[in-house]
């Protein structure tokens, strides 16, 4: 086989199971599971810092995240904000009442004087708290950059400004924002506002110094002498959100994180060459400021596919023999993975409207047979190990339909095969496309229930088969080596072309409209997906990063959004193979190369998980 083998929506905050919040752990948010009952509040206390030195006077406000909508407005629970001591310190009394337990909280600080006699009103902070039911009188907080800079990629895809902080009502949406919170202690550590090296679980590697250096950015403005100071300019003119320039550190933290390749250079800048205050940090300007965290374990052994369940959680199938599952913070949920029950050599995985997972085993045995697919339970269990009517005959990918249906791609045969919720086959004995495909590798399903094929070797063309089989078109996309596929919210149909580092896009009648362009990073891509604002996003597999390209809506549709060397030229990636992205805005990367998984935290706009068909937001 060849190969081995950006208009954003960000958004914040509502009510959900205080466990599933502060765990991250798998578990379906069911709409019952929402809490409505008001709740007294928690006695807190804590510091504020900026630059490491305490902000005196200080307004301290307490925000509940909305249930209104993206990036609408976060509610203040405070009649009035606290003010902060000669030492930074602060106390709330319990005189408020959240919605709920599960009502998710942060502090928003602003103003104060972090210098002698220096007054800031730009000086913005925030440290995301989590649940308010599972707060206590016990409960400190160190309000500083660290904090903020955690926060703001934790929940960008939720925030407009730091004060709009908001998530629709939905049962999805509400999951993935909660996760979104959950993901702020595996960045730093709520009590002492320092960044970590390693997750909490151990199994994860996070770049401290990167958040250092973002601290160390916002440190300069809080530290200077207001608004109008030269470092407080270059940095609220060089994080905008779109043309318009944030007023507080808080929010510029914010719009860093929706635009990590934005003025990376003059941003560096304001980090001191000597005397920073957080360490360690950057010695040179990086390519871009994403957060990547790289995970380990689990049993992954040459990673590829990467689906994201309802809750959160993430699956990634291995070549060699093992399937894994992670939590949404990255914990395994089996040490060593899941084996047995055929899974063999697989390139493909994908999990259906249920939540079960269906596996594409390339081969039956170590190089022997013609492949089958393994169905497993959320929980892991093998519910249908074997699988081989319909023309199965190595396949190597699948994809999922929003009717509960699965396809999958056959590179042994070059046909699709099509089965029911039931694994029962639906394309007859031999599978549909046969005198057409050639060597499929991918499959993505539309709208309308139909499969678009990515042909490694079909003279640069994909093939649509419609839902029943009756129709099998191909349409000529100058897709070199064709080896990831994906739809949007407009029946488009994007393709990453690996021989050609390149990206294409025909529309839902074929037509060519993006003509294999090039640029942003994009060096032998391999998987490639969508995101919620219609964004597409691709896995380069020589390139070790990540590219984007503006989606079908956007204001320049088809333009490179990620610099010229792609997004996490830092991250340690080697050899991604595939992404998904999930309901909290993160980005999931799969490292054949390095048995690794990197998460980009908040970096895409939320996707309704498990993927079937078209992307969605939640």
């Amino acid at each position: 086989m060849g190969g081995v083998y950006a208009v954003r929506i960000y958004l914040g905050i509502i009510a959900i199971s205080s466990a599933l919040l502060l765990s991250g752990c798998a578990g379906m948010l069911s709409t019952s599971a929402i809490e409505t009952s008001s709740v007294q509040g928690t006695a807190l206390h804590g510091k504020v810092f900026g630059g490491q030195q305490p902000i005196v006077g200080a307004n301290v406000y307490l925000y509940e995240a909305g249930i209104s909508g993206y990036g609408a407005a976060a509610t203040s629970l405070l009649t009035s904000p606290v003010n902060t001591g000669s030492d930074g310190s602060f106390s709330i009394s319990n005189d408020y009442t959240c919605p709920s337990a599960s009502t998710l909280v942060y502090l928003y600080t602003l103003g104060g004087d972090p210098s002698p006699g220096i007054p800031n009103s730009g000086a913005g902070l925030l440290a995301a708290l989590g649940a308010c039911g599972t707060l206590s009188s016990s409960t400190f907080v160190q309000v500083n950059e660290v904090s903020t800079i955690a926060t703001a990629y934790a929940i960008a895809a939720y925030a407009t400004d730091a004060t709009d902080v908001s998530s629709p009502n939905t049962t999805r949406a509400l999951t993935g924002i909660a996760n979104a919170f959950a993901a702020v202690p595996n960045l730093e550590t709520l009590g002492t506002g320092v960044a970590l090296a390693t997750t909490p679980a151990g199994n994860g590697t996070v770049p401290q110094s990167k958040i250092n250096t973002l601290a160390n950015i916002l440190a300069a403005c809080i530290n200077s002498t207001g608004p109008s100071s030269s470092a407080c300019s270059t940095l609220f003119s060089n994080a905008k959100n779109g043309s318009t320039a944030p007023t507080d550190t808080a929010t510029a933290a914010i719009n860093i994180a929706h635009n990590p390749g934005a003025n990376v250079t003059a941003l560096y800048g304001l980090q001191p060459a000597t005397g920073a205050p957080f360490q360690p940090s950057l010695s040179a300007a990086p390519k871009d400021f994403t957060i990547a965290i790289s995970y380990t374990g689990g049993g992954m052994d040459a990673p590829t596919s990467v689906s994201v369940a309802a809750s959160g959680n993430v699956w990634v199938s291995s070549y060699f023999y093992t399937v894994s599952e992670f939590s949404p913070n990255g914990s395994t949920a089996f040490p060593a993975g899941i084996g047995g029950s055929g899974i063999n050599q697989s390139y493909g995985m994908a999990l259906d409207i249920e939540g079960n997972v269906w596996i594409a085993n390339e081969q039956t045995g170590p190089n022997t047979g013609l492949g089958n697919v393994t169905e497993l339970n959320s929980s892991g269990s093998a519910l249908a190990p074997g699988l081989t009517g319909g023309g199965i005959n190595y396949p190597v990918a699948v994809a999922a339909d929003s009717n509960g249906n699965m396809w999958f791609a056959n590179y042994g045969n070059s046909t699709v095969t099509l089965l029911n919720n039931l694994g029962s086959p639906v394309s007859g004995a031999s599978g549909w496309g046969g005198t057409t495909l050639a060597y499929p590798v991918a499959v993505a399903v539309d709208s309308s229930h139909n499969a678009w094929v990515a042909n490694q070797a079909a003279g640069l063309s994909i093939t649509k088969i419609s839902s029943d089989g009756s129709q099998v078109t191909n349409y000529a996309c100058n897709c070199n080596g064709a080896s990831g596929i994906a739809t949007d919210q407009n029946s488009n149909v994007w393709v990453a072309n690996y021989y050609g580092n390149s990206i294409s896009e025909v529309n839902s009648f074929g037509t060519l409209v993006l003509d294999a362009a090039t640029g942003g990073g994009v060096d032998h891509p391999q998987g490639i997906a969508v995101d919620g604002a219609g964004n597409v996003w691709v896995a380069n597999f020589l390139g070790n990063s990540l590219s984007e390209v503006g989606g079908s809506s956007s204001a320049a549709p088809g333009s490179f959004l990620s610099p010229s060397t792609g997004f996490g030229a830092d991250a340690a990636m080697l050899q991604p193979y595939a992404l998904a992205i999930d309901a909290s805005g993160n980005i999931w990367a799969s490292n054949f190369g390095s048995n690794t998984l990197t998460q980009f935290v908040g970096v895409a706009a939320p996707v309704k998980t498990p993927l079937a068909g078209q992307p969605q937001l939640p």
